[in-house]
């Protein structure tokens, strides 16, 4: 196997674009006799003559022309890794604020594909609950967020509603006991919605766990100690819907809401509104805005 080396590359094509071995020396910051070196190891790793020296100027023969075309390509390419993997000069900052518990599983998939696009836009990304994060965005400290919520305020763009489910530990019998054991956070804004639904059932419940911690609601709730509602499709693996048929009552619809979408029209912004308007719409051709 015999590689071709970039340096060698780029000399010629210095001397191609130069017209001459003096120009491209002074081009590359190198000695004259550095570039013909090179040229010559180029010509002989290769077995053609890339050259015509005959004239009085210096003119690539049909080999010659040929590689050029290549060397272009692989010049650009070995630059443009260099220049993705080392260069960590960041153009810019957005703070994007998500839900705890919609962050899995499009959030990361977002980041991904943004990053790819912006490998030098930073991403700050904020996992609150909604009310922290409206907050926050008020103030001007996120620059996007996204909500949980079962209407929209002005400014806001709902990217999907989906149906909000009871979730337990798989198999588990926690849904049928009563008091109905439940396991929230104390800002979460399913907690409203959830006790309301249950006072007009008119099921008797308590809070067994009050938390401010998300881990320790999925602790209680896989343990089979209490129940807890999500959004459809955002349950971790060691969770399920319960299976309750009809004992526990419907919640209501919850909108996932985008904030911030129109307050900055840079590129990179925009992609960011773009690739989460896709994530979450999964391609739903309408979209509700607030007024």
């Amino acid at each position: 196997m015999r590689n071709l080396d970039i340096t060698t590359l780029r000399s010629f094509m210095a001397v191609a674009d130069s017209g001459g071995v003096t120009r491209a020396a002074g081009f590359l910051h190198l000695t004259q006799s550095a570039v013909s070196m090179q040229l010559k190891r180029l010509e002989e790793m290769l077995g053609l003559s890339l050259l015509d020296r005959s004239g009085r100027t210096i003119a690539l023969t049909a080999s010659g022309e040929q590689l050029l075309v290549y060397a272009r390509r692989m010049v650009a390419l070995n630059d443009e890794v260099i220049e993705r993997l080392t260069d960590h000069t960041y153009e810019g900052e957005i703070t994007l604020g998500v839900p705890h518990d919609i962050v899995y599983p499009m959030v990361p998939q977002v980041l991904k594909q943004f990053h790819a696009d912006f490998p030098r836009v930073r991403v700050q990304l904020e996992a609150s609950h909604t009310r922290t994060l409206k907050t926050q965005f008020a103030k001007g400290e996120c620059d996007l967020i996204l909500t949980t919520e079962t209407g929209i305020d002005r400014g806001g763009e709902t990217l999907v509603t989906k149906s909000l489910e009871w979730i337990g530990a798989p198999g588990g019998a926690a849904w049928r006991q009563r008091p109905l054991r439940l396991a929230f956070c104390r800002f979460c804004t399913f907690r409203p919605s959830v006790v309301g639904a249950l006072d007009a059932a008119q099921i008797v419940w308590q809070m067994a766990v009050d938390t401010e911690s998300d881990r320790a609601v999925e602790a209680a709730v896989s343990a089979d100690l209490a129940i807890h509602a999500m959004i459809d499709g955002t349950q971790p693996p060691h969770l399920e819907q319960v299976d309750h048929g009809g004992a526990l009552p419907e919640l209501p619809k919850q909108h996932i809401n985008l904030y911030g979408a129109d307050q900055n029209r840079s590129e990179s912004h925009q992609t960011l509104v773009s690739l989460l308007r896709s994530a979450f719409s999964h391609g739903q051709s309408k979209r509700s805005y607030a007024a």
